[in-house]
């Protein structure tokens, strides 16, 4: 008989705050370390070697499967694409049901979904480690990635302004869930009714080690930022309101003139796929303070650095 034993808490990586502030870092350090290790050609550190990945696509993207799938691969792992077609939790079969099978073939689960609530089924009925992909209340692994990018080119993120101009998403979740483990200055940019979720706020806010501010003026807030950060405004799953969001949202455009008032400093991060011309202007993303190839390009390694932490390597 073959005993599955149960994970170590925490056992997935669900939520940024999933982890304390000292875990974050650590993993970031680590981030760093691995990266440069496969920057310089190194192909000789394999510690995914024999191990498999499942990765759940409910929701398409580039960026999340080239860089899960690539970043497994070169350390070694081996993962396996489950596509919309391939794969309907709650629908052709129940998520418990998807977990069990999945945790018996595999060494970590990766879901990009929908329904927050999935993702943590699929966790709570699992075997084995499950990374958040993205889900429509949150992005965990994105938001390590731009810490990582940050640290690079600021030093730090503690202390640290970061303005984001746009939708209170997913993304603005995960920058909240961030500031209530390590301090720094959160300023979200948004039109009236497009506020994050006000519970996320409130838990970012009684942390207490954070300045947080939401306001609807984005010329006020980016002043003195170290980050202007900007997203699509309608996102997978809005596209029928993206006419109507293009009317809510103007003045919430990065430009070059928004840009000269936070500052010849200020850097530019755009999660990407951008719709150049929407939420930010083609100068702005071109411009020598635009890190955004960077950051896509730490998601890979941020990621790689979080799957080392959770599998225990």
């Amino acid at each position: 008989m073959i005993y599955y034993p149960a994970k170590a808490e925490p056992k997935d990586f669900l939520h940024i705050s999933d982890f304390d502030k000292a875990t974050i870092l650590k993993i970031l350090d680590r981030a760093k370390e691995v990266k440069a290790l496969i920057k310089s050609g190194e192909r000789t550190y394999l510690p995914f070697k024999g191990k498999t990945m499942a990765m759940i696509f409910a929701k398409p993207s580039m960026r999340t499967r080239v860089s899960f799938e690539t970043g497994f691969f070169l350390l070694g792992g081996h993962a396996l694409y489950l596509g919309p077609n391939d794969i309907q939790m709650g629908k052709r079969e129940e998520t418990r049901d998807v977990a069990r099978v999945l945790s018996r073939y595999n060494d970590v689960i990766m879901a990009r979904l929908f329904a927050h609530q999935d993702i943590l089924d699929l966790a709570k009925y699992s075997t084995i480690p499950v990374i958040n992909g993205l889900t429509d209340y949150n992005h965990p692994c994105q938001i390590m990635a731009d810490a990582l990018t940050i640290i690079e080119h600021i030093g730090q993120l503690e202390g640290t302004k970061v303005v984001y101009v746009g939708d209170g998403n997913n993304i603005v979740h995960s920058w909240l869930l961030l500031a209530s483990v390590i301090p720094f200055h959160f300023v979200c940019a948004c039109p009236k009714g497009f506020e994050p979720d006000e519970k996320t706020v409130e838990k970012a806010r009684q942390a207490g080690i954070s300045k947080i501010e939401i306001t609807d003026d984005p010329r006020e807030a980016v002043k003195g930022a170290d980050v202007v950060y900007s997203d699509v405004w309608a996102s997978m799953g809005q596209k029928e309101e993206a006419a109507h969001r293009r009317q809510v949202f103007q003045g919430f455009q990065v430009d070059k003139a928004l840009m000269e008032i936070a500052g010849p400093k200020a850097y530019f991060l755009h999660c990407l796929p951008a719709e150049r011309g929407v939420e930010v202007t083609d100068e702005v993303i071109e411009a020598p303070n635009s890190i955004v190839f960077a950051q896509a390009e730490n998601r890979m390694h941020a990621q790689n650095a979080v799957m080392l932490h959770v599998l225990g390597l």
